[in-house]
């Protein structure tokens, strides 16, 4: 169960999606429920089901396009009862949307996993209630991270199982870039909605001047949804043709344009409880940059897998930026490096964690209790990853 609108880009349909294929391989049958923004006129994975138009709603910084009511509970129903499923697996339960749906309507074993990371949430708070009503028919809970897992401990109570996001290995690295690219004067690339503030690129675009300054040739991809006409009049004049924006990319483009970049920099401000963009850079062999916060600094293994730099400072990230663009030798340290990082998480990994959870649940037919939690949690920390 997907709860976000399954034709805009994000985080968890991403996870979503390559979930699913990776069960797929390892041989199970996988169906998923999303809302479409564009029913009928999207082509369709074959295991994906619209659950119709979302609307749009502010959520943990961010807008997130959810689908809630009657017809929509109706639509859950009916597709659970056609599944007739062995598990139901819900991403973000807790979200207004169908995922909550999903967990009142349906009567076998449930799992459910946490992607969010905040601080504090007023939309949780005030739910609490609402919240355990579906919680409590949650039979094994797993968070994404560290972060996912203390936002679900402080807010709702209980814990969870620790099993990372996965990124696909094998659709990175081998990309032609694009045309013109990477070229000899330092490239950067950033990917991210670039009229989200915590997506930080007003820290980027700040940083570049003095980027330029240094590495008169350095140019910047962007690529992700957004007004480029409002990005570009808040450019510096000086760097105004040193940006080069490549809109919403297809898989393909994305993986062209992280081998088309010297540098892949994440200024991403907060909000993130992972960092799967940062791994797929990662697979690429593409050094990154990140801002310091948590969970960037855990991907990363606070600086062996990737350089960072202080988050929301564009002085110290152009610096970071001119040391490694001026340093071929560590560049390639942070690409070996990081290449070796993706692949604990590669997904063949991380699904097989996932199929284990399911079959606590499945062939006891019970919640997973502390003892069991245990017992998966040691089995994951032996078999690497986070």
């Amino acid at each position: 169960m997907c709860p976000y609108d399954w034709s805009t880009p994000g985080g968890v349909q991403a996870h979503v999606r390559d979930l699913a294929v990776a069960l797929m391989r390892l041989g199970h049958e996988v169906s998923v429920l999303a809302p479409c923004d564009d029913d009928g006129e999207v082509d369709l994975p074959p295991f994906v089901v619209s659950s119709g138009r979302p609307v749009s709603v502010a959520y943990n910084g961010s807008k997130a396009k959810v689908q809630f009511g009657p017809v929509t509970a109706r639509r859950v129903r009916r597709w659970l009862r056609h599944g007739d499923f062995d598990v139901l697996h819900v991403h973000e339960p807790l979200s207004p949307s169908v995922s909550i749906l999903s967990c009142w309507a349906a009567r076998g074993p449930i799992v459910a996993t946490w992607h969010s990371s905040m601080e504090r949430s007023r939309i949780l708070s005030a739910g609490f209630a609402i919240g355990q009503t579906a919680l409590e028919k949650v039979s094994a809970r797993i968070a994404v991270s560290e972060a996912a897992r203390q936002t679900l401990v402080e807010h709702m109570g209980g814990d969870a199982v620790l099993i990372p996001n996965g990124v696909d290995c094998s659709a990175f690295g081998h990309a032609e870039p694009l045309p013109g690219w990477p070229g000899d004067g330092g490239s950067l690339f950033f990917i991210g909605r670039i009229d989200e503030p915590r997506k930080g690129l007003p820290v980027l675009l700040e940083a570049l001047p003095a980027i330029a300054e240094a590495h008169p040739g350095v140019r910047l991809l962007v690529a992700g949804p957004g007004d480029e006409e409002e990005m570009r009049e808040a450019l510096d004049p000086s760097i105004s043709d040193r940006v080069v924006y490549l809109g919403l990319v297809s898989e393909e483009d994305k993986a062209r344009a992280f081998v088309s970049a010297d540098l892949y920099v994440a200024p991403n401000t907060g909000g993130e409880s992972f960092g799967i963009v940062l791994l797929e850079a990662m697979a690429s062999g593409t050094p990154v940059l990140a801002s310091d916060i948590e969970a960037f600094r855990r991907v990363v293994a606070d600086g062996r897998a990737g350089a960072t730099f202080t988050n929301e400072d564009p002085a110290d990230l152009a610096r970071a930026a001119i040391e490694l663009l001026s340093d071929a030798e560590e560049r390639r340290r942070l690409s070996a490096e990081g290449a070796l990082r993706a692949r604990e998480y590669d997904w063949e990994t991380v699904a097989s964690r996932v199929v284990e959870v399911y079959e606590a649940v499945t062939v006891t037919g019970e919640k997973v209790t502390e003892d069991m939690r245990g017992q998966l949690v040691g089995r994951f920390a032996r078999g690497g990853g986070e």
